[in-house]
């Protein structure tokens, strides 16, 4: 049941968190032509923050949030590859509601790398909105929200 349990990380996580955002987000290096933003976070840094959330053991998905004083802002998402088609994202993805719902929160904000389609299959399936396509630097984003 462990492996079901979503938690803040801790200080031990920090290499875990590095290993599975860096095997999530490594083959879209070729793709988009630049080092997807996630890879170069400072994981140290937010787990200390209280901003990520594991699952697993070991870890195998995490989610990293902001929390604004209008929004939750899922400012990245990572499965382990090996661990894909076991719903570990869509547990990951059910967590942000609940806890943009606990924080009082009735919308929740990400955006994805234009390059990486899949993700925009993915969301609208889990009632995100498409609401604005810009460029950031190196990175051409999609941006959506969903409302709770």
């Amino acid at each position: 049941m462990r492996d079901l349990e979503i938690r803040p990380a801790a200080g031990a996580d920090i290499p875990a968190v590095k290993s599975v955002t860096d095997a999530a987000y490594r083959h879209y290096i070729a793709r988009i032509g630049v080092v997807p933003q996630p890879m170069e976070a400072d994981h140290a840094a937010d787990v200390a923050a209280g901003r990520v959330f594991v699952t697993g053991e070991p870890v195998t998905g995490l989610v990293v949030l902001d929390a604004y004083a209008d929004h939750l802002f899922l400012d990245s998402i990572a499965v382990h590859p090996d661990a894909h088609g076991r719903g570990v994202g869509r547990r990951l993805l059910r967590f942000v509601d609940a806890h943009a719902r606990v924080l009082g929160l009735s919308e929740i904000r990400l955006y994805t790398n234009a390059m990486m389609w899949e993700n925009q299959e993915i969301y609208p399936k889990y009632g995100y909105e498409a609401v604005e396509r810009r460029v950031d630097g190196p990175y051409d984003r999609i941006h959506y929200r969903k409302l709770l």
